[in-house]
């Protein structure tokens, strides 16, 4: 493996672990997982579009969303169908503009930011 692949390599086995966290009926964005790890919520997105067939089939990929608790624009039309049918079967109502009702109540946060600061001595 590359030096500069692996940063990448370890952001998404964490991004991977958290979204992995995310309870059934709850959601959560890029941009709180990108809070949380210290990261553009580009690379959260870049991970999760990444995944493997295997990887999809049981990672709740689908628990991610945009920003204000929107269906991605960006995701293909039939990813996007797929994550409205998942997360409504999950209790979660979608409105017509992709947007969930009551976000507040389904919110998950991922938890607090890490910051690792140096050992000064």
């Amino acid at each position: 493996m590359a030096e500069s692949e692996k940063p990448f390599v370890r952001i998404r086995r964490d991004v991977l672990r958290l979204v992995s966290g995310i309870p059934e009926g709850r959601f959560t964005t890029y941009g709180s997982i990108a809070a949380h790890l210290a990261v553009n919520p580009r690379i959260v997105a870049r991970s999760l579009a990444t995944l493997e067939e295997s990887e999809s089939s049981v990672i709740p990929w689908f628990r991610v969303v945009a920003a204000e608790g929107r269906l991605s624009q960006g995701m293909e039309a039939d990813l996007r169908e797929e994550q409205r049918q998942r997360l409504t079967q999950e209790g979660l109502v979608i409105n017509q503009r992709g947007f969930i009702v009551d976000p507040d109540r389904h919110f998950f946060s991922v938890g607090r930011s890490r910051v690792i600061r140096p050992v000064v001595e």
